[in-house]
């Protein structure tokens, strides 16, 4: 129960010290939640060992996805964005072809929050990787970045401005102006655009990882040419 309290997380947007006294995870017996932690499949929908919902189920894993978009702080302007929801047997799948549209080359960003205390996490930055290369080290790391809560990654073209990112939380969210190859590619993986869906980043839930994770982590690290840490 201790190791796993290190990971529990808020609803985005929300100051934890206002769910302090709310929290469903709060005066939960450990067998409790090693029984709620077993659970993986909440009707259709199979979720990955990288996160849990909330005990009381605020929101109930779905698959599908709908739009929304990303303020940008420094222009002012919105980003168009897709937000999706993807069962685990068909999640990896799925990502991989999101990132076809990027183009040949693209850049990388490493997202890590396993010596984090908070809901923050540090980016690594790696630029001008080959496509083809980057999915085969992707698929060498398929278990990890399905699977550690503490883990995600980014891969981006600036010169098209877009982005696919494969989350801590196992979402995959897409930026930019121009989306309408990416809705294709997820109604063709059978994913449908639902504009009321929420995600478990929106109430209380809890990331999963270990010792032997990060030390996966370390390794995919220095395969992708980020020994030393450059930080986005």
């Amino acid at each position: 129960m201790s190791f796993l309290r290190k990971f529990f997380r808020t609803p985005e947007g929300q100051d934890p010290a206002a769910l302090r006294n709310v929290s469903s995870f709060e005066t939960l017996a450990d067998r409790d939640l090693e029984a709620h932690m077993g659970i993986r499949r909440y009707g259709s929908f199979l979720l990955t060992d990288a996160i849990r919902p909330s005990y009381d189920l605020r929101v109930l894993p779905q698959q599908g996805y709908r739009h929304d978009a990303y303020r940008d702080k420094e222009g002012g302007g919105k980003i168009p964005v897709l937000m999706a929801a993807i069962s685990a047997e068909n999640l990896f799948e799925v990502f991989l072809d999101l990132l076809d549209p990027l183009g040949g080359e693209v850049d990388v960003v490493l997202e890590t929050s396993h010596r984090s205390d908070d809901a923050g996490h540090d980016d690594l930055y790696r630029e001008a990787i080959d496509l083809p290369v980057l999915k085969s080290l992707l698929l060498d790391y398929e278990d990890l970045l399905l699977n550690d809560g503490c883990t995600g990654i980014a891969i981006l073209n600036p010169a098209l401005s877009l982005e696919v990112q494969f989350d801590e939380h196992k979402l995959l969210v897409v930026y930019g102006e121009d989306l309408e190859a990416f809705e294709e590619t997820l109604e063709n993986h059978g994913i449908h655009c639902d504009e009321d869906i929420r995600f478990l980043t929106e109430a209380e839930h809890v990331h999963c990882s270990n010792e032997e994770r990060l030390d996966e982590f370390e390794t995919f690290k220095r395969r992708l040419g980020l020994e030393t840490e450059a930080y986005y």
